[in-house]
């Protein structure tokens, strides 16, 4: 059994989780670290999603049927209830229902899918992932420097086309980790381990610093690479602990297993609603926000799973490519 990626996936939801805390905490310094949440996801799915056997539609099918019944269904509770804002037309149905402009999560994955798939499934490119990512990079170099704007600070703004070439790397990483596993799972790194702090302190630095001076920003790319590297430092550190967090007692690993089952509807349920339930004092109020985003992310999880598995037995009807 591999724990540290249930480990990972459970910590991608509170990082995340606390980052949309705002106003929630007595200093909004401490709602922070989305966007490393996000890559820790991306970078889970890569791993998780690594070994492409399907067809592409069956493949492709599975994927979508796992994120848009939860989705669609909070979606419209949430129009419904007037927390999200809806306009009847056909970019607001997309905007809504199909490449969401809240959810930035469901719009980018199932983008970044496809190229995902065409890299695992063919194998000289799955054979040099290296290289791929190396490529990915020049490109996004190149982005950056002649289209991007560098005017000001903006490079981690989930909502931008940009922030997909980070999210893609993320994938292949994890892919990447995936393919050598054996070569990192409970192997020992005290480089890693004393790398983790100096860029875990380095990228919220560099981010605190490139929003507040402004004559720098021309230089913001180095946050994203400087978050990529805490990225494949944090993935290292916590594969080669693998066997020792199997051991840990069992209600902690329940507790990591049942969040890290329910990260897509806590991601999806918290949108909209953390400013509406915050009223009372802190800690109360975070107790009480969490409580309610674990309770109706739980209850999503389990509708959904409903609706998903007759849709499943459709897609498993075709014969495997």
């Amino acid at each position: 059994m591999i724990f540290f990626i249930t480990v990972l996936r459970a910590l991608a939801a509170c990082i995340i989780t606390n980052s949309h805390y705002v106003g929630v905490y007595p200093t909004d310094l401490i709602a922070n670290g989305g966007l490393f949440g996000d890559v820790i996801f991306f970078a889970v799915s890569g791993f998780c999603l690594a070994n492409v056997k399907n067809s592409f539609p069956k493949w492709y099918g599975k994927r979508l049927v796992r994120v848009f019944p939860a989705f669609i269904i909070i979606s419209a509770i949430y129009i419904a209830l007037g927390i999200h804002s809806f306009e009847p037309s056909i970019q607001g149905i997309i905007d809504s229902f199909i490449l969401p402009t809240k959810y930035h999560f469901v719009s980018s994955i199932i983008i970044l899918y496809i190229p995902f798939y065409i890299v695992m499934r063919t194998q000289k490119l799955r054979a040099n992932l290296l290289k791929i990512g190396g490529i990915t990079a020049l490109v996004w170099i190149l982005t950056y420097m002649f289209i991007y704007d560098k005017s000001y600070y903006h490079i981690d703004t989930v909502r931008e086309p940009m922030i997909r070439f980070l999210f893609f790397f993320a994938m292949l990483l994890g892919a990447y980790f995936k393919d050598n596993i054996e070569k990192y799972r409970n192997k020992k790194s005290i480089v890693s381990w004393v790398l983790l702090p100096f860029l875990f302190v380095g990228y919220f630095a560099s981010k605190l610093i490139f929003s507040r001076v402004d004559s720098i920003a021309s230089l913001q790319i180095i946050n994203q690479i400087v978050l990529f590297a805490l990225l494949t430092v944090t993935f290292r550190c916590f594969m080669s602990i693998d066997s020792w967090l199997e051991k840990l007692p069992k209600w902690i690993k329940s507790v990591i297993t049942f969040i890290s089952g329910i990260t897509l509807e806590i991601y999806l349920v918290q949108i909209g609603i953390i400013p509406k339930l915050n009223f009372l004092p802190f800690p109360l109020n975070w107790l009480f926000i969490t409580g309610v985003i674990i309770v109706l992310a739980f209850m999503l999880n389990k509708i959904s799973t409903l609706i998903q598995k007759p849709m499943l037995k459709i897609i498993n009807k075709e014969k495997r490519g």
